[in-house]
């Protein structure tokens, strides 16, 4: 048991922790700096200077941990692939926005455009050579499997490319998203375990990457993850919960993802519906408890007590 649940999380971790002290002065060097909006929390101001792109360490302790296990745990693949290709994309807008100064990074029919080859490739990957069906666990039916026939690929589509999309949005905070997906990591590892799907090993090593990271990434930041960090780790979380079977637990343990991604859309179709008002005091909502008067250290502890518990209730329903 050990061998392949403890020693990745303590590789990963050793790796993540090796490379914070080279990687953030080097993305310092290369001006890889957030750019903070000017109207946004007046807080997140004094942020300008830190660098960004910090995701490269999560990615490479990943790739490195799987890379020992990857001959005998064949299942990590997919996932592993789903996490590089979407921080591959995000690396790609981060290196856009901070390197060459294009404030929008790629364009969004850009990034669309490659998640959805990146979606298609997972997709094709998983039913024709992992052989995984794409029936899904219903929670808390005591372990009946919802079959929708052709309809479960556009539903693989809509729940990678949101599942993605909803932690990047969740990535605002310092801390935030890695404090929320190191519980829905662990969440998966459990689940992993007990049922013997062969995918721990990577499970493990980004439970293991982003305990590393947090020490450079909690209040205050040294480095944020940037896109390169956030869009790996809904990939990972996608991936994962389609090699389990398990998309519809997503809404469970992603609920933070989700509620962040509605955020925003609701408040851009309310701003346009209304002329101009706003539903939140600003999106994603995080953003929104932050002007409220929360602190920082408030909405990240308050929104990973959450997603805690929300694992707790999605393993009895496992």
């Amino acid at each position: 048991m050990s061998s392949h649940v403890v020693i990745p999380v303590l590789i990963s971790f050793a790796v993540s922790l090796i490379l914070g002290p080279v990687v953030i002065p080097f993305l310092r060097k290369l001006k890889m700096k957030q750019t903070e909006r000017t109207d946004g929390v007046q807080s997140h101001l004094k942020k300008a200077g830190t660098p960004t792109m910090g995701g490269i360490i999560i990615l490479i302790a990943v790739i490195v941990t799987s890379l020992f296990y990857v001959k005998d745990y064949p299942a990590i693949i997919p996932i592993l692939f789903l996490t590089v290709a979407f921080g591959l994309i995000g690396f790609l807008d981060d290196y856009l926005k901070v390197v060459l100064k294009r404030s929008d990074g790629l364009m969004p029919m850009q990034k669309m455009a490659l998640q959805i080859v990146v979606t298609a490739v997972f997709a094709f990957y998983l039913v024709r050579v992992a052989d995984i069906p794409l029936t899904m666990l219903v929670p808390f039916s005591g372990g009946y499997y919802l079959d929708i026939g052709w309809l479960a690929v556009p539903v693989l589509f809509i729940a990678v490319i949101g599942t993605v999309n909803g932690t990047n949005f969740t990535d605002g905070l310092d801390g935030l998203a890695s404090s929320v997906t190191v519980l829905v990591a662990t969440f998966f590892t459990v689940v992993a375990i007990g049922t013997k799907s062969g995918i721990e090993p990577i499970t493990c090593a980004v439970v293991g990457a982003l305990l590393g990271f947090l020490l450079f990434n909690v209040y205050p930041a040294s480095v944020f993850m940037g896109d390169t960090g956030s869009l790996a780790l809904g990939g990972f979380v996608a991936g994962t919960a389609y090699m389990l079977q398990m998309p519809l637990f997503i809404i469970i343990v992603g609920l933070v993802y989700l509620v962040e991604v509605a955020s925003v859309m609701i408040q851009v179709a309310y701003f346009k519906k209304t002329g101009g008002k706003r539903i939140f005091k600003m999106a994603p909502i995080h953003h929104h408890f932050e002007l409220c008067g929360w602190s920082e250290t408030r909405v990240v502890t308050v929104f990973s007590i959450i997603t805690a518990l929300l694992c707790l209730i999605a393993l009895m329903g496992v």
